[in-house]
């Protein structure tokens, strides 16, 4: 199988996990006061769920969409919890300097994100995480290191950019539908996000 065909199994599964698992969960999330980041487990021998979870930092505000998810793993027991080298890590949104810590010091080698930090100040008027670089450590946008000696992280987007015909154009079409769901998400977590005690809202 060629890799251009893995490539476009593995965006086929990553999109699915959002459509089926983390934009049910990020609706209820949001629902509940929270922000619209989400994150998902997956094998990589299979590209099966293990895991989908979203923002709750109306609990907690550690609780980002990827370091909940990392609680939830963390709470499995014995062998019903893989390896995090045997899995993929899936974020909504290209994670915070908290998440990517979290990441790394959970093991996991890689990570895929489908919307980028200057999407999440940009489209979602959520400024913190490239805030946050600039402020604590001097990072421009895009300033951190994706390819590192622990893990690799992704775009989901250039990833499908560079697929052939007609993968392209299919995996495109989901992934608009996808962002115009978290458009509507977007809206109902601004409008409501003043009657939440999140500290960085």
């Amino acid at each position: 199988m060629s890799e251009k065909i893995e490539t476009a199994r593995l965006l086929d599964a990553l999109l699915t996990t959002m459509e089926a698992g983390i934009i049910p969960a990020t609706e209820a999330g949001v629902a509940a006061g929270n922000k619209i980041f989400g994150a998902a487990l997956l094998r990589k021998s299979d590209l099966s769920t293990v895991l989908v979870e979203t923002n709750n930092e109306t609990e907690n505000p550690l609780w980002h969409g990827e370091v909940h998810t990392l609680k939830r793993f963390y709470e499995m027991t014995g062998s019903e919890r893989p390896d995090s080298k045997d899995l993929i890590f899936l974020s909504t949104h290209e994670p915070c300097s908290m998440c990517l810590s979290a990441i790394t010091w959970a093991g996991f080698d890689n990570f895929f994100y489908f919307f980028s930090h200057e999407d999440s100040r940009d489209a979602f008027s959520i400024p913190h995480d490239l805030k946050i670089l600039k402020e604590v450590f001097t990072l421009e946008p895009g300033g951190y290191n994706r390819s590192n000696s622990f893990w690799k992280g992704q775009s989901i987007g250039g990833l499908i950019d560079q697929l052939p015909e007609p993968q392209r154009s299919d995996l495109k079409g989901r992934a608009s539908a996808i962002s115009r769901k978290y458009d509507d998400l977007s809206a109902v977590y601004q409008a409501s996000k003043g009657d939440n005690a999140i500290p960085l809202n």
